[in-house]
């Protein structure tokens, strides 16, 4: 089983250092310490245990340093920066775990660009020795990027040429669209094996500057500590992200705040969000801890996103359900928009965000049962507007709560937690009808009702108490028919309708292009070129274009 929890006491591939209101973290990969046996991660190569580190290390620096305003990512080793992702981890993995790979690392240098743009704290890249793939990948994820110039020291995109595949974590997205790397000079970078060195790689604004090898430790620190100036990133005590409490049984995973129970025989996991116990704190001071629930329940929230991903490959579709009081989950909303200026409350907010992210990049199907005794409002009502699908039943049932099922909108709903693609789920939900989200607007903390719920527009179906079982059991059966690949396909279409953005496209795009291109024999037929790389033999390819 893999495990997305760790702490810095743990970690065997990175090493973090501090010399506010810098920090450092140096990627000094143990080459025998892999995830999996059969490979060996050398050349600071990378595979997802060395991920998962880096992830971690990401939200730990934005929660629990603030007195950290910028960070260099280095090498802890000698005459290399980073050799990309693992190849021979890539060739013995099934296609869903290296898809998946692909998406995790994605998501974490989407966060090392959201603390850049967001949280105060810029990332930087110090290059010296081979900067290759996966590894200049994460550079790409920084806001700026040093190189030695050493006449060794270089940066490249090799997987094409190399492995019949695409730099798979938005290397080529990043090129253009955030570098505004030349089509033509892209297209020569991505198709050469050697990559670029020196004052040509500055030119083609494949890194920022170029420096001395003497002196890249210098300028780096020079140039992160100019950058940290620039920062609203207050002194002050963090938040420490304690152990996450986990329980894990063969058809159940428990959490302070969310139980899961997975039911193979349908291959559904059924996720029940329990809302807050208690009103928030009073006050800021002395009141947010890593028990505060809004930070917990995404912390609870996006360790099961993954744990489902990787070690439930078999699940196909993860149904949301809630219960508590609606009011107090509304408490809490108001206290992250009334003190959203605070640091601490803009971490929270933005946590709660990506972890939402995930959720919308997952391909799983998403339904969302809402219920009498649920507390869908606001921030929880976000899952519900993620789902594919949501069903409110009408009226109640015998031996249910007296209440019937009701929704209810905050301020969250409208701007805090948006999508990878810029737009809130409302928004999205209603392009192109502006006149729609100005009308839910006036309805704030007005409770809902499964009718009004319907002709708003905000779930899918109301069945009464005499077709609710039926007509949930037959959605699910109906999708555990389709074709996984067709769902997949059809529903990263259908959840990001509007503008693009680097991570739309990176996600609904690239990631839907690498899926395909990971299951094509010329890359991992016998005779392509990631179950051959590193024997001697040459690859062969089919010539048709397709």
């Amino acid at each position: 089983m893999i495990d997305f929890r760790t702490e810095p006491s743990r970690y065997r591939h990175w090493k973090l250092s501090f010399a506010a209101p810098v920090a450092t973290l140096a990627m000094d990969v143990d080459e025998n310490a892999t995830l999996n046996p059969g490979y060996e991660l050398k050349l600071n190569s990378y595979d997802l245990g060395v991920d998962i580190e880096l992830n971690d290390a990401v939200q730990r620096l934005r929660f629990e340093h603030p007195e950290i305003k910028s960070v260099i990512i280095t090498s802890g080793k000698e005459r290399v920066f980073c050799a990309g992702a693992n190849i021979r981890m890539l060739g013995q993995s099934s296609h869903p775990f290296k898809v998946n790979f692909c998406k995790f690392t994605n998501e974490t240098r989407n966060a090392i660009e959201d603390a850049t743009r967001n949280s105060g704290q810029t990332y930087l890249t110090a290059i010296s020795g081979a900067c290759a793939g996966g590894g200049y990948e994460l550079a790409l994820a920084t806001e700026y990027i040093i190189m030695a110039d050493d006449g060794s020291t270089n940066v490249s995109l090799p997987e094409v040429p190399l492995l019949a595949v695409l730099p798979g974590t938005g290397g080529l997205t990043r090129l253009v669209d955030k570098r505004h790397v030349r089509r033509d000079r892209a297209d020569f970078f991505c198709t050469t094996e050697e990559g670029l060195k020196g004052k040509r790689a500055v030119d083609w604004n494949l890194v920022d500057e170029i420096v001395p090898r003497t002196q890249l430790t210098t300028i780096a620190a020079r140039r992160a500590n100019e950058m940290g100036a620039r920062s609203n990133r207050p002194s002050g005590e963090g938040i420490s992200l304690t152990p996450l409490a986990r329980t894990i049984e063969e058809r159940r995973i428990v959490y302070q705040h969310l139980t899961v129970e997975i039911d193979r025989d349908n291959a559904t996991a059924s996720l029940m969000i329990d809302g807050p116990a208690g009103a928030p704190p009073s006050r800021l001071e002395g009141g947010l801890d890593a028990d505060f629930w809004p930070l917990a329940i995404a912390r609870e929230l996006e360790d099961a996103i993954l744990h489902l991903r990787f070690n439930e490959e078999t699940i196909r579709t993860w149904i949301f359900r809630s219960r508590g009081d609606s009011g107090l989950v509304k408490s809490h909303d108001a206290f992250l928009a009334a003190n959203a200026d605070d640091w601490r409350v803009r971490e929270i907010n933005l946590y709660l965000k990506r972890t939402l992210k995930r959720l919308d990049v997952s391909s799983r199907s998403l339904f969302a049962l809402i219920e009498p005794g649920s507390c869908f409002c606001g921030s929880i009502l976000e899952l519900a507007l993620a789902s594919d699908r949501a069903y409110m039943l009408r009226g109640s049932r015998e031996g249910d709560e007296p209440i019937p099922a009701n929704i209810c909108l905050t301020e969250m709903n409208f701007g805090p937690l948006t999508m990878c693609n810029g737009l809130t789920r409302l928004e999205g939900r209603f392009l192109g009808e502006p006149d729609r989200i100005d009308e839910l607007r006036s309805r704030i903390s007005n409770s809902i009702d499964s009718m009004t719920a319907e002709q708003l527009g905000l779930v899918s179906f109301i069945p009464d108490e005499i077709d609710w079982d039926d007509e949930i059991r037959l959605a699910i059966e109906e999708r555990a028919a389709f074709s996984s690949d067709a769902l997949t396909g059809m529903e990263a279409s259908l959840r990001f309708g509007g503008p693009e953005t680097i991570e739309s496209k990176i996600f609904a795009r690239l990631s839907a292009w690498q899926n395909w291109i990971f299951q094509r024999p010329n890359a991992v037929g016998e005779k392509g070129a990631l179950k051959l790389y590193g024997t001697g033999s040459r690859p062969e390819f089919d010539p048709r274009r397709v």
